[in-house]
């Protein structure tokens, strides 16, 4: 059933009557109110207000569900053994990603560091491209040779290992303010730095302060709405000529560090819960939708089971697509170079590198 034929009733003998609505009986389009940004450097912010369309929650909440359920699912295929090495999962803060990549142009380049299979998924790479990467498979967006925190896409540069060291970042603050780069620095605050809270970690944790002489944007991560305007603003600022900004998006991971963290240690149960109920991301956006008669329940379910029906698909393939012969390792070292030999891991032969 489709969304044009949402409700559907069972009557004796099993027959069924369908309860036909129209998208006509949808409301499309209505505005929020969002949370305040806190300012540094700004005279004024995004706006407090939000406009949504029918079509783009739904659209946001499709891929924020994608990503969700990709993660859930590189959960289970790590606790199986089928992924190896570091596993960093995103799921709690799906709105980031979808919030900048609504705001943003796919000519846009787009840095990050691992944790980054959401803006994998947002910058155009597909599901079964990425999971087929976590198996280490010739099919994986990085040929099955990057893994968790290599992958990367047109104008994607995402996926390294280096999260914010502070002698970069500081640096890379000064020359972005000096040539008035059109940059847009993000840090994605999920609270925790590892296990140590930021609380612990850091005297000021105000981080949309940390450019000093940089404005910066203090956000509600865990609001898709919040980080679109808010990443509009930013993006208006840098293309006006104005130089770089700072957005701190208040977030929160479901999971542990990596998979090896199981995420309980240094915080309870009970604070995990309370984000997922209070505020998550997904649950808000849908509760929005429903309660302006945006969008139907079942048509959600409809949504929900496409989704999963397409995570599935992508791990049959990601577990069974054949790994990447040993003679293509060394392969792409370089670009538009002609072919070297590179040493291998036996003395005795050379593995062949070609662009």
């Amino acid at each position: 059933m489709t969304g044009r034929n949402a409700g559907a009733q069972t009557v004796s003998e099993g027959a069924r009557v369908v309860v036909s609505r129209s998208f006509a009986d949808f409301t499309p389009q209505a505005t929020f109110d969002i949370k305040k940004c806190d300012l540094h450097r700004l005279e004024e912010g995004p706006p407090v207000k939000a406009e949504l369309t029918r079509e783009q929650g739904l659209q946001y909440y499709r891929t924020m569900q994608t990503v969700r359920r990709m993660e859930l699912k590189a959960d289970q295929l790590y606790k199986q053994k089928i992924i190896r090495g570091f596993c960093h999962l995103y799921d709690g803060q799906e709105a980031c990603a979808a919030g900048i990549e609504a705001a943003i142009n796919p000519s846009d380049h787009l840095i990050t560091a691992y944790r980054a299979h959401g803006y994998t998924y947002t910058r155009g790479v597909s599901v079964k491209e990425i999971l087929a990467e976590l198996t280490g498979r010739r099919g994986g967006v990085a040929k099955g040779k990057g893994g968790s925190m290599h992958m990367y896409a047109p104008h994607f540069y995402g996926g390294n290992g280096i999260v914010g060291a502070q002698g970069q970042l500081f640096e890379s603050y000064n020359m972005a303010a000096l040539w008035k780069l059109p940059c847009i620095f993000i840090c994605e605050n999920n609270k925790y730095g590892m296990g140590t809270s930021v609380e612990r970690a850091a005297a000021s944790t105000d981080y949309y302060k940390r450019g000093d002489f940089i404005p910066g944007l203090r956000v509600d991560g865990m609001d898709v709405l919040c980080v679109r305007e808010a990443t509009q603003f930013a993006a208006d600022h840098c293309r006006a000529g104005k130089g770089p900004i700072i957005m701190e998006l208040q977030t929160y991971r479901y999971h542990g560090h990596s998979m090896s963290d199981p995420g309980v240690s240094y915080r309870t149960r009970e604070e995990i819960q309370e984000v997922r109920s209070k505020s998550d991301p997904i649950s808000m956006l849908k509760e929005r939708m429903l309660s302006h008669n945006m969008a139907s329940v079942e048509e959600f379910k409809e949504i929900d089971i496409e989704i999963r029906k397409q995570v599935e698909e992508a791990t049959q393939f990601a577990t069974s697509d054949p790994e990447p012969p040993l003679e293509e390792l060394c392969n792409h070292i370089f670009s538009k170079n002609p072919p070297l030999e590179v040493r291998g891991t036996s003395p005795w032969s050379k593995l062949k590198s070609v662009s």
